[in-house]
């Protein structure tokens, strides 16, 4: 039986690792972004890095290639003859470019089975029975696989070979099917490296570790994207935050006089729960999140004191005009017993011209102390109407009275003699007063049915005046007797131009002479007028 520094074991084959179900592979970068972009970032250290979380699944590396003690050679053992080495294929000309299209991706994470025979190719057993491994550098010791023969020996360390291809292959497909966060993606990488410098294989390791760089270039842009996608996402969230903030900061610097207190301060509970929902949905770095809070809170407080204070300050304000309205209900209801009918009424007008000018309170505060300053009045007007009524029927006999001496007082109408109709109206006014006093309803049409007859007295003695005004008729004598003397002159032109045949002069003095006897005729009708 043979011994081994350590014991070997079968790695797991490319096509068992193919056949194991996968996430379907896509290379898509919307996707890569779309499952990069976290939900919530936990807490920057004090580098502004976030942490690292270790690798999973293919991130620890394999133990299996570690190189136990040096195993001694075995004596006798055949040197196999090395094959000629295979050219080392050329990492990808743009690796970068893995991550932009599935072509270019599928390039990149081509895999096959690994070809045993072509793997043992690039190894060989020295006569002391060590391993070596060719490399584009030159030949690196690999180890040694003590009591057995060359070909198990580099069988062996090609299943070593096989472990690392495979775990390339698994990382590669986790890749490229986006399932890998930014930091998954990282220490995916990490551990790939690391494996590959620490495995004792035998194999394309100068392949193997092109392919591993072509990874790194396309995990490189695979997390690009992904912090793009986190930094878009932060974006979107620090957006939503400050549309937040200044509506809250609009809402707070409103004109108190103008504000609608319930709308707004809904508003802002609606904002605040907005808020929460797009603390759940994603955080900012914490600077900024401690900036646009503060400016939201303080908005929200600024709002809250500018509220107490204004209502603070309408309570003192009702609280006045409480006392204010209080003392007129106390008034009013003091003046609803008194008798003093226009006095009384004269004081209700200014208690409610008062009233008005009080301001308001609330709506129920208000109207049950509306309601006892007008129950006040009502008693009071009452009172009054009654008392009214009661002297209106007294009156009534008096309006029958004054009926009478109106129908008499009309009948002087035309006047054709002044004289007599200034004494007639004299007796009737005399009747009229005597007769006392009418109901309010008919006082107004009575008493202006007697004032038209007292005008007409009054202007009919006025046309008289003026038309017997002697200094009316010292003027109409004296133009009368100018009007004569002009008359005269004017008849002698007549007679002088018509005896010397001036047609012409004989006309200016007949117009002349017409108008001035034209002129004498109103005023001796006037003069006649005056006798």
């Amino acid at each position: 039986m043979r011994q081994v520094t350590e014991q070997p074991q079968e790695p797991a084959s490319p096509q068992d690792v193919a056949d194991t179900p996968q996430t379907p592979v896509t290379t898509d970068a919307e996707t890569v972004q779309e499952t990069a972009a976290p939900v919530a970032e936990p807490p920057a250290d004090e580098a502004g890095e976030q942490p690292q979380e270790e690798p999973q699944e293919n991130g620890e590396p394999s133990q299996a290639g570690a190189a136990g003690p040096r195993p001694r050679p075995v004596p006798g053992s055949p040197r196999p003859t090395p094959r000629p080495a295979p050219a080392v294929p050329a990492p990808p000309a743009n690796p970068a470019a893995a991550s932009g299209t599935g072509e270019a991706a599928a390039e990149v994470g081509h895999t096959t089975n690994v070809d045993r025979e072509a793997a043992a190719a690039f190894g060989r057993v020295d006569e002391n029975g060590t391993v070596w491994v060719r490399r584009a550098d030159g030949e690196h010791e690999v180890g040694a696989y003590p009591d057995a023969t060359p070909e198990e020996a580099i069988a062996y360390y090609v299943r070593k070979f096989e472990e690392v291809v495979a775990q390339v292959d698994l990382f590669e497909q986790r890749l490229r099917s986006t399932e890998l966060g930014g930091k998954d993606i990282v220490a995916g990488v990490s551990a790939l490296r690391t494996a590959l410098a620490e495995t004792r294989a035998v194999g394309d390791l100068d392949h193997l570790a092109a392919r591993v760089e072509a990874l790194a270039t396309v995990a490189d842009e695979a997390r690009a994207a992904a912090d793009r996608a986190r930094a878009a996402h932060r974006e979107e969230l620090r957006a939503g935050r400050l549309r937040i903030v200044e509506e809250a900061e609009q809402i707070a610097a409103q004109d108190p006089e103008k504000v609608q207190w319930r709308a707004s301060g809904e508003r802002l509970r609606t904002l605040f729960e907005e808020w929460k929902a797009a603390q759940r949905e994603g955080r900012l770095d914490k600077r900024s999140e401690d900036d646009l809070w503060k400016r939201f809170s303080h908005a929200r407080s600024a709002f809250d004191k500018m509220r107490r204070h204004h209502f603070a300050a309408l309570g003192e304000q009702r609280n006045s005009v409480r006392s204010d309205k209080e003392k007129l209900v106390a008034e009013a209801e003091a003046l609803s017993t008194s008798t003093d009918w226009r006095g009384t009424t004269n004081a209700y007008r200014a208690l409610m011209d008062r009233w008005k000018a009080a301001g308001r309170l609330g709506r129920k505060d208000d109207d049950a102390l509306w309601d006892r300053f007008r129950a006040a009045q009502d008693v009071f007007f009452a009172a009054r109407t009654a008392a009214n009524e009661a002297v209106d029927e007294e009156f009534k006999e008096n309006l029958v009275v004054k009926e009478q001496l109106l129908a008499e007082a009309e009948a002087l109408l035309p006047i054709k003699d002044l004289n007599a109709a200034k004494k007639a109206l004299g007796s009737i006014q005399d009747r009229w007063e005597a007769a006392g006093k009418v109901p309010r309803a008919d006082l107004g049409r009575v008493e202006g049915r007697l004032r038209a007859v007292e005008t007409a007295v009054r202007d009919a003695e006025q046309a008289r005046w003026s038309r017997t005004n002697p200094e009316t008729q010292a003027r109409a004598g004296g133009l009368a007797g100018q009007l004569e003397s002009a008359i005269r002159e004017l008849e002698a032109d007549v007679e002088k131009a018509r005896a010397a045949g001036d047609t012409r002069a004989l006309a200016r003095a007949e117009e002349a002479l017409r108008a001035r006897r034209a002129w004498l005729d109103a005023a001796q009708a006037t003069l006649r007028d005056a006798r």
